[in-house]
């Protein structure tokens, strides 16, 4: 599966997904959904604002605009997000 990472095409007020790992269990990623918004360190750059940090927006970032996207690369790179019994 080929990431298509055209960060530039992002605007700020977007809502976008990415993959976030747990600080504390670096095994565990999970989908989750940020707003793309001004970075306050560089206001003509962009950043994601998720848990209340400022991530600065590069082109080695894999965000998602949709859910279905991102669940898709989710299920390619980890295996299925449905709990399996």
């Amino acid at each position: 599966m080929e990431l298509n990472n055209e960060n530039s095409n992002y605007r700020t007020g977007d809502i976008v997904y990415v993959f976030y790992r747990n600080p504390h269990t670096q095994d565990v990623a999970n989908i989750q959904a940020t707003t793309i918004v001004n970075n306050p360190e560089k206001l003509t750059d962009l950043a994601l604002f998720m848990y209340e940090t400022y991530y600065p927006l590069s082109d080695e970032m894999a965000v998602y605009a949709t859910e279905e996207e991102a669940n898709q690369a989710y299920n390619f790179y980890y295996g299925s997000t449905e709990r399996e019994n």
